[in-house]
């Protein structure tokens, strides 16, 4: 036994010396990549000194070509002195190419094996290695010292399997945290083969680069998953981004990881293309929270724009939710006609004056409340905006006027006639009487006042019958009454906008360039042209339609919402991001042709990705019975990995917010990362009262706001009450028992009618 011992300890101590050889080998070359990294901030700083000198020539084309020379010089260093825990992240060891042919980033280009390149024995030499990171770094001969992970050398770390390797040998994983490697993960491509690097067999280090990846804590952010993308998710984030790329799959299969990695991977492939900006829309702000900060991570900022799907209109945002009954009223596309009339009715909201009078060639001019109304109703009568509309009522009140005044036919010459009425119109748009009725008689009117408007119950039955009932009436009505606007009133503003249109708002004055005051060139160039610069940032602020949207968790999306979206995205290319079985949306059906309205004719192209990645097989087998109930039929993600720890179900002892309390602090104990209490969406403000003092590490959040999140265990509070909060409620508890990433707890109330074990109605077989 002694000397099974004593072997065992020398073949860990061997394993230990190569894990450490290894590491070390990683370390030289991660310092090598520093140190250029440090020359290129160098350059890039005295690019900038150099900018601000040609600042004081005093030309219009040395403050132009300053401009640009700053702007470009600012973005290359801000990327070069972001610190990221994991710059670089990944190698693979190559077998010689069919070819001989190198692409822009000086990498081969090769994907199969040259013939000869494995020997008859069954050894190889590796030809080329590769390190893969989140930004591309040659040294001062240009040979690649890290290939940026979106470059097409890069695709092989992603896409090779032992099932079809291609030239990797060894794919590796490298952990390390500002300047120091931490460890080595190894994955063998084609572990049948003896391969030499540089006259030593490659050595194998650990046990699965994903395996590693996955078991790492969750914390409050979302890590990008640059390191551990699989075959799978690859293929959508490199698929080329013509019309519309449809990606679904069901819980834990990386699906906002892949949308967020797109986006940063179209910018490198096709900066030009997409200038006009991406945007990725995400159903609640807790998403937007925890995706935010990827894309920097990744090498990219400032061309992306992520927004909850309540704040996309600007100067709105909402975090406020409607009861299921008042968000399935406000969502539905019935609201386009409650709206549509609500816009137009909108102008008699103040009482309009009934008569005009003016005094044109020494007469009294009158029209009455008959003839005006008249005049509306023929105005109104095209399909423009509402505000747009006021030049064509201005130019019908002024007809009726000039029929009244008699004075058409005073003359037979046309010329006369014409310049006759002339003279009229511009003694009549002169009176102060007639601009103070116009002002009053057609307003302009703002989305937000529609909405007021549409508080008042009575107002709105008339704008709303034969389109909601009664009762919607009544509940709608009620809802924008409160304080504050909901997730679904955006969408409302957004139509309204679309339906009374905007005047034209004057152009904001540039702010005046401080190194302008420095040379003394703003008394010669009091208005200057504003530089690339400038204009970018103007329109990054001013941009309401995009290149590239990205739609994450579609299904969600209620017809509304995808007007709202579409409007964003009229001549743009589309990534579309969801999972039928986890829709919060009552009729589906109903969302899908909206969708397919919003996305018009263009050809789609459908992904689907098929393994669970988040849940062990434990918790997965779960949510399987779940989905059994809301959607049969489907299968669900393949989990890859199991951690032997079952659910566990508790049943109330004492009070709900004791128990549920208990449990978060008995999982706090047992992970390193977060935990994240999921209840019925009433209940959320209770269960932050439950949960105080209990530290940052656990959150409460309602069932709708649980979604696209991840958490290391999870607390689920009563099944029953989330499933029957609304009619799509069993597809919401699928959510929600799809959170955790190791450890789940289910708690029963009384509505769960708990078995002898705790388990709840719902769950069992």
């Amino acid at each position: 036994m002694a000397a099974q011992a004593q072997r065992q300890v020398a073949v860990g101590s061997v394993h230990d010396s190569v894990r450490d050889r290894e590491i070390d080998v990683e370390q030289e070359h991660l310092d090598r990549v520093y140190r250029r990294l440090e020359e290129k901030i160098h350059e890039a700083e005295f690019l900038m000194r150099d900018a601000a000198r040609r600042g004081q020539v005093g030309t219009p084309g040395a403050l132009a070509e300053r401009d640009a020379q700053v702007f470009r010089a600012g973005i290359h260093l801000n990327r070069l002195n972001n610190e990221f825990e994991d710059f670089l992240f990944g190698r693979i060891d190559l077998l010689t190419g069919k070819d001989g042919k190198k692409g822009p980033d000086g990498a081969y280009t090769a994907v199969e094996p040259a013939e000869g390149a494995v020997r008859p024995d069954n050894t190889a030499d590796i030809a080329e290695t590769l390190h893969i990171g989140r930004i591309g770094v040659l040294d001062q001969d240009y040979t690649p010292l890290v290939i940026d992970w979106r470059a097409p050398a890069a695709a092989p770390f992603y896409r090779s399997t032992p099932v079809d390797p291609g030239r990797v040998v060894r794919r590796r994983v490298i952990r390390s945290k500002g300047r120091q490697v931490l460890g080595v993960e190894d994955d063998l491509m084609r572990p049948e083969l003896t391969a030499y690097l540089d006259g030593d067999e490659l050595p194998a280090i650990g046990d699965g680069a994903l395996m590693a990846a996955l078991g790492q804590a969750r914390s409050h952010t979302m890590r990008d998953i640059v390191a551990s993308i699989q075959a799978e998710q690859d293929l959508v984030i490199r698929a080329p981004a013509a019309s519309v790329t449809y990606v679904e799959g069901g819980p834990g299969t990386g699906k906002t990881a892949v949308a967020l990695h797109r986006a940063a991977y179209l910018l490198y492939q096709d900066r030009r293309r997409y200038a006009g900006g991406i945007l990725i829309v995400s159903p609640t702000p807790l998403l937007v929270a925890y995706t935010e900060g990827v894309l920097p991570s990744l090498g990219e900022e400032g061309q992306v724009a992520i927004r909850a799907i309540g704040s996309l209109v600007e100067g709105s945002e909402a975090t406020l939710y409607d009861s299921p009954s008042v968000a399935r009223a406000k969502g539905s596309s019935r609201m386009l006609k409650v709206l549509r009339k609500a816009a137009r009715g909108a102008l008699e909201l103040n009482d309009p004056p009934a008569r005009l009078r003016v005094v044109a060639f020494g007469r009294r001019l009158e029209l009455e409340a008959r003839e005006l109304d008249g005049i509306r109703r023929s105005a109104l009568g095209g399909t423009a905006p509402v505000n747009l509309l006021r030049p064509r009522a201005r130019k019908l009140l002024l007809d009726a006027l000039w029929e009244r005044s008699g004075a058409a036919g005073r003359h037979s010459d046309p010329e006369l006639a014409a310049e006759l009425r002339s003279s009229f119109d511009e003694d009549i748009t002169s009176e102060d009487a007639f601009i103070a009725f116009l002002d009053a008689w057609w307003p302009e009117v703002t989305p937000a006042a529609v909405l007021d408007a549409m508080a008042d119950e009575r107002r709105l039955g008339r704008w709303a019958r034969r389109i909601l009932n009664p009762g919607e009436v009544r509940k709608v009505a009620r809802s924008l009454r409160r304080e504050g606007r909901t997730v679904h009133d955006i969408a409302l503003l957004d139509e309204l906008q679309a339906v009374l249109g905007a005047p034209a708002r004057p152009r904001r004055k540039r702010e005046l360039d401080p190194l302008d005051q420095l040379t003394g060139l703003e008394e010669l160039m009091p208005v200057r042209e504003e530089s690339q610069r400038e204009r970018a940032e103007r329109l990054a602020q001013e941009r309401v339609e995009y290149a590239h949207v990205i739609v994450d968790e579609a299904q969600d999306l209620t017809p509304m919402q995808w007007r709202m979206v579409g409007r964003r995205g009229r001549h743009a290319t589309w990534t579309v991001v969801g999972d039928p079985a986890q829709s919060s949306w009552s009729d589906p059906d109903e969302a899908a042709e909206a969708r397919d309205e919003a996305l018009g004719t263009r050809p789609r192209r459908r992904f689907e990705l098929t393994v669970n990645y988040r849940n062990p097989a434990e918790i997965a087998e779960l949510a399987s019975k779940v989905l059994a109930l809301a959607m049969p039929g489907s299968v669900s993600p393949k989990a890859v990995r199991s951690t032997g720890v079952e659910p566990r179900f508790t049943v109330v002892e004492d009070t709900l917010g004791t128990t549920v309390r208990d449990e978060a602090a008995r999982l706090l104990e047992r992970v390193d990362g977060t935990v994240g209490v999921v209840v019925a969406m009433q209940r959320r403000e209770e269960a932050r009262r439950w949960l105080a003092g209990l530290g940052d590490r656990v959150v409460a959040l309602g069932s709708l706001e649980a979604k696209g999140l991840e958490y290391d265990a999870t607390v689920v509070v009563s099944p029953a009450e989330i499933a029957d909060e609304s009619p799509a409620g069993l597809r919401v508890l699928y959510v929600a028992l799809t959170r955790a990433t190791q450890q789940l707890t289910v708690v029963s109330a009384d509505r769960d009618e708990p078995d002898a074990a705790g388990v709840p109605d719902l769950l069992r077989d």
